[in-house]
C-alpha cells in the first residue's frame, strides 16, 4: 500500500513547490513509482518545477468527479522514469465538493503508486484542509526567517487540529553565514516550529537556473541541493540516513 504525503508552508516564498518537485523526482530516481499532485489551484506552478508544462493536460478533479480513471488522468514524465504528475484544475474547487471524495482519491492512489507527494496551497485555508485529507505524513517547509518559522508553527498546529499526527520539517534555503550573523542554529528553528526534522536543503542558485530551463533539479548539470533532497527522500522511504551532521551551529 502506498503513502500519501502533503507538503505545506505557512507562507509563500519558502520553496515549497520546488521541494515537492525535487522530493518526488528523487523518490522516482530511487525506484519508487511516484505521483505528485498540484493542489495549489490559484497558482499551479508545479508543472514548471517538474519540467512538464506541455504534459499537464488532466487535473485531479477529473478523477474526483469520475470523469477519468486515475491512471488515464496522470501524465508520465518523459525524462524521469517512475515519475507521474496530476495537475490542479483551472477553476476553483466547488464549495459543495465532498471531502470524502478526496479520501476515495487517495485510496485509489495508494493502490497504484508507492508514494504520492501533494503540493498543498500556502496558508491554512480550505485547499489546505482538502490536501491533508487522510494523509500518511505532512511535511512543513520553512526557512530560517522569523516570519516563516512562526507561520510554520501555526501550520503545524493546524495540521494537528485536523488530525494529522505524522509531521516532519524541511528547512530550506540554508545559508550558513546568515545563521552565524543572527547567532542562531538549526536547533532553534526546530524548537520554534515544534516538528521533527526531516532534512536541510542548502541555498542553491541552480534551482533558479534549472527552473528557467524547464529542467528538474535532479537532472540539472549543477545540482548542489539535489543531494540534500535525495537524503530527505531516502528518509521518507525509511532509510536510516544520519542527521548528526546537522546538529552543529551554522
Amino acid at each position: 500500500m502506498g503513502k500519501v504525503i502533503a507538503v505545506a508552508s505557512g507562507k509563500g516564498g519558502t520553496g515549497k513547490t520546488t521541494a515537492v518537485a525535487a522530493l518526488s523526482s528523487c523518490l522516482a530516481v530511487l525506484g519508487y513509482k511516484t505521483l505528485c499532485i498540484d493542489f495549489d489551484v490559484e497558482l499551479r506552478n508545479l508543472d514548471l518545477a517538474l519540467g512538464m508544462t506541455d504534459f499537464a493536460v488532466m487535473d485531479f478533479m477529473d478523477v474526483v468527479s469520475d470523469r477519468l480513471e486515475l491512471t488515464s488522468a496522470c501524465s508520465e514524465s518523459p525524462r524521469i522514469p517512475n515519475l507521474f504528475f496530476l495537475s490542479a484544475p483551472t477553476a476553483r474547487i466547488p464549495d459543495d465538493t465532498n471531502p470524502d471524495s478526496f479520501k476515495s482519491l487517495f485510496e485509489k492512489i495508494r493502490k497504484e503508486f508507492d508514494y504520492c507527494i501533494i503540493d498543498s496551497p500556502s496558508g491554512i485555508g480550505a485547499g489546505f484542509a482538502l490536501a491533508h485529507t487522510d494523509v500518511d505524513m505532512s511535511i512543513i517547509v520553512t526557512t530560517g526567517e522569523l516570519a516563516s518559522m512562526r507561520d510554520a508553527n501555526r501550520t503545524a498546529n493546524a495540521m494537528r487540529e485536523i488530525g494529522v499526527t505524522n509531521l516532519r520539517l524541511l528547512v530550506n534555503r540554508v545559508l550558513p553565514k546568515n545563521y552565524k550573523q543572527i547567532k542562531t542554529t538549526i536547533d532553534d528553528v526546530i524548537d520554534t516550529v515544534g516538528v521533527q526534522l526531516l532534512g536541510l536543503i542548502a541555498e542553491d542558485k541552480n534551482i533558479f537556473l534549472a527552473l528557467h530551463e524547464s529542467t528538474p533539479i535532479v537532472l540539472y548539470k549543477k545540482r548542489i541541493s539535489a543531494y540534500d533532497f535525495l537524503d530527505a527522500a531516502r528518509r521518507i522511504a525509511g532509510e536510516d540516513i544520519p542527521l548528526q551532521q546537522y546538529k552543529r551551529p551554522l
